[in-house]
């Protein structure tokens, strides 16, 4: 069954017009009401305005249906939001984030902050997208003063789409030299290895668990090649075999281990700091040209094209963390990682900086703030239940952040086994895990180029999905937010996501020179931070609840539902989601460190101004917006009322029948928060 589109010219409507009957008929591309409005004026603005109109409660129309593709299977969209949120930060930030914060225990404040933040504004991004059958940007013409929060979730999901990526790039590189034998990362010798390189060191930590201490001299237990190795290697006789002899497996002072050395010197070919740009690696030109290839043939025909490819990439992840599961849980010393993951430590719970972890943990794993969600959900069908849609998808994503805390705990409890050392000296989170600490365990067990391919193609797929649903809501917002009639309008859809592609491809060049890194950790650190997604979400909050009306949008959903979702969600949209947004958004500005790399490069400080251009260049949309159109109407407050507070609903001016649905009025509630803006009468679905 292929998606519905009907082809019309559809016009825009205010939300008073719609939900009041009034019937309207579509001349020259917009709407218009064939009734007078009664109390509404000519505002100074573009849009109108004057009184908040004030209507009887008649029969209310039909349940719109606008000009949009739909998803031909709702498992589409399940899987394209799976996807999306459940991605490389499920997998190496929420186990670390586990045993930093008291193991099992960080589960009770995680939990908490699932139910009072991440589920609110992920319900409330689907049914936003869903009720307005628009994309990221138009779907706050919900509330025309504050559309500037779509402008911003598009610089913030623009942003993350060009540094994302650069994971899938290293990722891709690592992916390609897995497929020799021995691993490069696993041996010195190579033209990018210095005389500091520790293979033979690494070799005789791997084998301290089963042999005995050594000494300098030989002994009947201790073979004399064993150390005749030793001594050829970098690392003299003496020194290697002091470390051993002292139980430690710590790299000395000035030693580096191959993996790291790949990194740094093969992978980034790290420049001195952000101000030694240097060359252009043609192999991570390559493979970047790959990566943006796959992205743009994944999306280029739509949710047709993308709901298709979904069942493999938003899958085949959990087959292969099943299967490294099932491997890790056979190596020795993998209990004691899954012990040292779980183990609580009920005395955190009174730390500030682990409720301040959990509740940052859900803004970034629910991939809340970005605008993809709320263009995902408007491709649904006007009556799909979005209301469960959450819950479920709520669920998996949490779930999978649980599941992959035994694979990776698992593989660095076998790692700290080999190497005589504690968990804490493993334990990494972000890149280090994926292309420091995973490829030096994998260098410790038999078949390595096997692990380390299927670990690295299982990051590749992970990451592949959030990159192209990240920039299908990109494109859905800009080509939304395009006047249809317009050039630009006018532009194939293929040729759209060929530009933002193009775009997004030119910026990244600079991430693939030798000062690379430090530009993707600007990205990374600024552009898509804590703060960004807090500021994001906690006006979503504010601008539902407070302006359009939290009882309102309840009725909406009722509505698409058929019933009105727990009152729970209306008082975390009002009091309790805003309040925990701000909470935690001034602990990070208190609590604000300067960027650094690996704790020793310091950025110069133009590097910091860049870093806070790139956060308030979707900070600053809101406020800048609101000032504008402020400043850009003409007469009082109430002549311009309707047309900053009233919901312009595009498309609404023809419906289908067979979308046709009994709605009967009812009387407005007294604690409807914005009461005394929105008189017209609140429509609920007739379950009668």
């Amino acid at each position: 069954m292929s998606p519905e589109v009907e082809e019309n010219s559809p016009g825009d409507v205010r939300l008073s017009q719609m939900e009041a009957g009034i019937p309207s008929e579509v001349e020259g591309g917009a709407a218009r009401p064939l009734v007078s409005v009664p109390g509404v004026g000519t505002g100074g603005c573009e849009g109108g305005g004057g009184q908040t109109p004030s209507l009887p409660p008649v029969q209310a129309a039909p349940a719109p249906y606008v000009e949009r593709e739909t998803w031909t299977r709702q498992m589409d969209f399940i899987m394209s939001c799976v996807g999306f949120a459940v991605g490389l930060g499920n997998v190496w930030r929420f186990p670390y984030l586990c045993y930093k914060n008291g193991g099992g225990v960080f589960l009770i404040p995680y939990m908490i902050f699932v139910f009072i933040g991440g589920i609110p504004v992920f319900f409330l991004e689907i049914a936003l997208g869903q009720f307005m059958k628009q994309g990221g940007v138009s779907a706050w013409n919900i509330a025309p003063l504050f559309k500037g929060l779509g402008l911003a979730s598009m610089v913030i999901v623009f942003f993350c789409n060009t540094y994302y990526i650069m994971i899938l790039v290293w990722g891709l590189y690592f992916l390609v030299h897995s497929f020799t034998s021995p691993l490069p990362w696993a041996t010195c010798g190579h033209p990018w290895n210095t005389v500091n390189c520790t293979e033979n060191f690494r070799r005789a930590c791997h084998n301290h668990s089963t042999l005995p201490l050594l000494s300098s001299t030989p002994s009947p237990s201790v073979p004399a090649s064993l150390l005749s190795s030793v001594a050829s290697s970098p690392l003299n006789l003496s020194s290697s075999a002091h470390l051993l002899y002292n139980g430690s497996c710590v790299e000395p002072e000035g030693m580096r281990s191959p993996v790291m050395e790949f990194w740094e010197r093969k992978v980034l070919r790290l420049s001195g700091g952000l101000d030694e740009a240097g060359d252009i690696s043609s192999h991570m030109v390559l493979c970047l040209i790959a990566t943006w290839v796959i992205v743009y043939f994944c999306i280029w025909k739509g949710v047709k094209g993308t709901g298709k490819v979904v069942y493999f990439t938003a899958l085949f992840p959990y087959l292969v963390l099943v299967v490294m599961l099932a491997h890790g849980v056979t190596l020795p010393g993998a209990l004691d990682g899954i012990v040292y993951y779980l183990k609580p430590d009920w005395s955190k719970l009174g730390e500030a900086q682990v409720w301040i972890d959990a509740g940052t943990q859900i803004f970034f794993s629910y991939a809340i703030g970005l605008g993809a969600l709320t263009a995902l959900g408007s491709y649904n069908r006007f009556h799909n239940n979005c209301y469960q849609d959450a819950f479920v998808l709520a669920m998996i994503n949490s779930g999978t952040s649980f599941f992959a805390g035994f694979v990776v705990f698992s593989v660095l409890g076998f790692m700290a086994a080999e190497q005589g050392v504690d968990i804490s000296k493993v334990a990494e989170s972000g890149p280090g895990l994926a292309f420091i600490a995973y490829p030096k365990a994998v260098t410790l067990m038999p078949m390595a180029p096997l692990w380390a391919a299927l670990f690295f193609f299982m990051l590749l797929i992970l990451g592949l999905d959030s990159q192209f649903v990240g920039v299908e809501g990109f494109v859905t917002g800009v080509m939304d937010m395009v006047p249809p009639k317009s050039i630009a309008g006018r532009l194939r859809r293929e040729v759209v996501v060929a530009i933002c592609c193009i775009t997004c491809f030119f910026i990244d060049l600079s991430m693939v020179t030798e000062g690379g890194m430090y530009v993707f950790q600007l990205f990374d650190y600024y552009s898509a931070s804590g703060m960004t997604l807090l500021w994001q979400a906690f006006w979503e909050c504010v601008v539902v609840a407070w302006v359009y009306g939290a009882d309102r949008f309840m009725d909406d959903v009722a509505r698409m539902i058929g019933y009105r979702p727990m009152p729970y969600m209306k008082w975390c949209w009002s009091y309790v989601t805003p309040l925990v947004c701000v909470g935690v958004f001034l602990f990070h500005v208190v609590n604000y460190k300067p960027l650094t790399y690996n704790s020793v490069y310091t950025y110069p400080w133009w590097g910091e101004a860049l870093g806070w251009g790139l956060a308030l260049a979707s900070m600053l949309c809101i406020p800048v917006t609101v000032l504008y159109k402020l400043l850009r109407c003409k007469g009082s407050f109430s002549e311009n009322q309707c047309s900053w507070f009233c919901p312009v609903l595009a498309g609404y001016g023809k419906t289908k029948q067979k979308e046709k649905l009994p709605l009967t009025p009812v009387r407005p509630r007294a604690d409807d928060l914005m009461d005394n803006i929105f008189t017209d009468p609140v429509m609920e679905k007739n379950t009668n």
